[in-house]
């Protein structure tokens, strides 16, 4: 049996276990040194902005679309093996346009989906107020339609791909740190391999070692003696009761305007969010009421039925940013012939799930 490691059980440590966990002669631990979901997975707000994106070629597009479609069989197939219900809003998201906004650029995107086999929708705002009528802001001068986003509980996310990686045998460590790494030349190679992990809980043999720790990665690889920085980008969001619907009770997308999500949970809940705040210059960022403060104001102006609103809870995540190199870090740690990167997602680790799993098990699998 060829022994995998995983560290780290957000979203993409959760979704690499569960797609390794169906391979044959794998014997897979995966290590968090809290529970699942605990990190950035757990502040995520999951809306998978694939389509409506401007990525349009390239490793940005394509990660995206192989996540979008694999979404379509990875949802049914885990509530099928777990009897986990994974909320998902399947109505779609609406992107705001303002005042300034471009909408040639938009009508250029919509091209480009369509020819890609996806659909994206421009709506004037006439059409926008009939679909959305509590989005009155004047400066809205129209609206995108992309009917195949989703938006997918993170939480409900990461237990179903746990519960589905136990079923398959992945041999689950919550609650244990990974106290040194062993290391020693490859034969024939200038290479490092790592052979073994000491955690709290023993001592493991590894033919593979996956890191998917988010912010913890750069600690880890540092111990590997091959640091990768990546640093913290701080989001806030809150949780909003309404005494109705927003809109069409039938109709609730995503809504989605100057950066800031709507996002319906249904029972007239919505969350709120989020703030993009970035480190001082010694790595350090704090949660600001005033910003939290800033972008709901942002979403009454376009949506003025959200004052009304009563904040039932706020939260904050940290976000991993890669410094210096594309998010996300996918493939070998340099310097060794058996560690893989897969973290610093940034603000995309729900959407791109899948795709790194993928791209994880190819790795595995061709290497």
């Amino acid at each position: 049996m060829i022994q995998v490691a995983i560290i780290g059980c957000g979203v993409v440590g959760a979704s690499i276990a569960y797609e390794l966990s169906k391979i044959e002669d794998l014997e897979i631990t995966l290590i968090e040194q809290n529970t699942p979901a605990s990190g950035s997975t757990g502040a995520a707000l999951g809306v998978l902005m694939g389509a409506i994106s401007h990525k349009t070629k390239s490793r940005a597009w394509r990660l995206r679309e192989v996540s979008l479609k694999r979404y379509q069989t990875l949802l049914p197939e885990l509530e099928a093996l777990t009897g986990i219900t994974i909320p998902v809003n399947r109505q779609g998201i609406v992107k705001l346009l303002f005042t300034g906004d471009r909408l040639e650029k938009w009508q250029k995107l919509q091209q480009t989906r369509h020819n890609q086999g996806w659909q994206l929708e421009i709506w004037d705002k006439n059409y926008l107020h009939q679909q959305c009528p509590d989005l009155t802001h004047k400066d809205i001068i129209a609206a995108v339609y992309s009917p195949q986003d989703r938006q997918i509980n993170p939480s409900s996310l990461t237990e179903a791909l746990v519960a589905g990686a136990q079923k398959n045998g992945v041999n689950c460590q919550f609650g244990v740190k990974v106290a040194k790494f062993i290391t020693q030349t490859a034969n024939n190679s200038n290479l490092q391999t790592c052979s073994h992990l000491q955690t709290t809980k023993g001592e493991l043999a590894v033919d593979w070692l996956i890191l998917s720790a988010g912010l913890g990665s750069t600690p880890l690889t540092t111990s590997l003696q091959q640091s990768v920085d990546i640093r913290p980008v701080l989001g806030q969001a809150l949780k909003l009761k309404l005494d109705r619907d927003l809109g069409n009770r039938d109709f609730q997308p995503v809504i989605t305007g100057d950066d800031i999500h709507i996002v319906p949970l249904g029972n007239r809940e919505y969350w709120l969010g989020a703030t993009v705040e970035f480190p001082d210059e010694w790595g350090k960022v704090d949660a600001k009421a005033k910003l939290l403060e800033q972008i709901t104001q942002q979403a009454i102006d376009f949506c003025p039925a959200l004052a009304d609103g009563k904040i039932e809870a706020t939260w904050f995540g940290k976000r991993p940013r890669p410094q210096g190199q594309p998010a996300p870090i996918i493939g070998k740690l340099d310097g060794y012939s058996n560690v893989l990167l897969a973290t610093g997602h940034y603000r995309n680790g729900v959407l791109l799930a899948p795709a790194t799993a993928q791209e994880v098990k190819d790795l595995v699998l061709l290497i």
